[in-house]
């Protein structure tokens, strides 16, 4: 049965895992975060679904229990904010190279280092390019709102196994803290062994005895082997890359200006978009939902529309990056942001439109 509630982005996460049919949760508490296990504290789903939530030394040790949990075929998450998600790298790498499905979150808080419990988003490099070693991917969602906190974790899973990829929800620390209304989804099963066994294969505990066994690993020793592989990983990326865009966009069809901002700089977005417009300025905003994989194609459809594109991010700018990648010179591209856990207001985002771009 679906349910209304009124609840913090962090706790629509923890609800959200719950009904997904999610097997294991393993984190380690830091802000502005610690809100998804106190939730999965409370509810005690180990008494109504069977889910497993343990709360784990430190954050690599619960990345190495999610490898582990993933590499038998189950539904594992884990979630943490800027710095723990840092040591959770070579975890992330692993899973990568071992093609293990999971979910990661990362509520992002402000740094370098230590920084602050107020919101960023300058985790971008981190968690889309994938900050551990190797030519590795993650998929990545960004919410904007707690809605769509509670419904990425099931598209999260249904892309972690489709393409047996890590999946990250890169959200930060506005919207992991604030509340909204949220209709949450009905509860779906967790997975049997059958169910593994028919569907997942690949998994420990996917092959029957008479089958022999699966290892999962990611070491190859020949380096011929390692190329070939790594060749199937770009040929899955490339895959990714040409089915799972997702974007939304605001008042493009006559924009003159484009802003691109994603998670909660796009909320503030919208409405610097109608301040500017009720300036006379025709301007449109693109959301990547998926910041990997990009919206590269449409991006450059509207190279060819605006006079010039202002990427606008809590990060002293990471996205822009591949916005001027995607445009590849076709339109100025601009950059403004607020960092260190400074959030930008929506006459500021104007204003920056109107200096860097149109000269006012």
């Amino acid at each position: 049965m679906r349910e209304l509630k009124l609840m913090k982005g962090n706790e629509a996460i923890a609800e959200a895992a719950i009904r997904a049919g999610v097997d294991g949760y393993f984190g380690y508490p830091i802000t502005p975060q610690s809100e998804v296990m106190e939730t999965l504290m409370a509810e005690k789903p180990w008494e109504t679904t069977g889910m497993v939530v343990l709360q784990a030394e430190s954050e690599i040790a619960s990345i190495n229990m999610v490898y582990g949990g993933a590499g038998c075929g189950k539904r594992v998450m884990t979630s943490s904010s800027s710095p723990g998600v840092s040591l959770m790298q070579e975890g992330l790498t692993y899973l990568a190279g071992a093609e293990l499905p999971c979910v990661v979150v990362n509520v992002v808080r402000g740094g370098p280092g230590l920084g602050t419990i107020q919101p960023a988003q300058s985790d971008y490099f981190q968690s889309v390019k994938g900050g551990g070693h190797g030519d590795y991917k993650l998929i990545t969602l960004a919410p904007a709102s707690v809605q769509e906190m509670a419904d990425f974790v099931e598209t999260a899973f249904d892309l972690a196994f489709k393409y047996r990829n890590p999946v990250m929800i890169l959200s930060d620390g506005v919207i992991g803290q604030m509340m909204e209304k949220v209709e949450l989804k009905e509860f779906k099963p967790r997975w049997t062994s059958e169910y593994i066994e028919e569907n997942h294969p690949w998994a420990t505990t996917g092959k029957k005895k008479d089958r022999g066994r699966n290892i999962i690993t990611s070491v190859q020793l020949e380096s011929s082997v390692q190329e070939a592989f790594n060749h199937k990983l770009q040929n899955k990326y490339q895959q990714v890359e040409a089915s799972e865009v997702l974007f939304e966009e605001v008042l493009c069809e006559d924009a003159e200006y484009l802003i691109i901002a994603y998670g909660s700089s796009a909320r503030i977005c919208q409405k610097s978009v109608e301040l500017a417009r009720e300036k006379g300025i025709k301007v449109g905003m693109l959301r990547p939902i998926t910041l990997y994989p990009f919206p590269v194609e449409q991006l450059q459809k509207y190279a060819k529309q605006v006079k010039g594109m202002l990427s606008v991010e809590m990060s002293a700018g990471q996205m822009v990056e591949d916005v001027k990648l995607a445009v590849n010179g076709a339109v100025p591209v601009e950059h403004f942001g607020r960092f260190g856990g400074a959030v930008h207001s929506p006459g500021e985002v104007v204003e920056a439109l109107e200096q860097k771009l149109i000269g006012g």
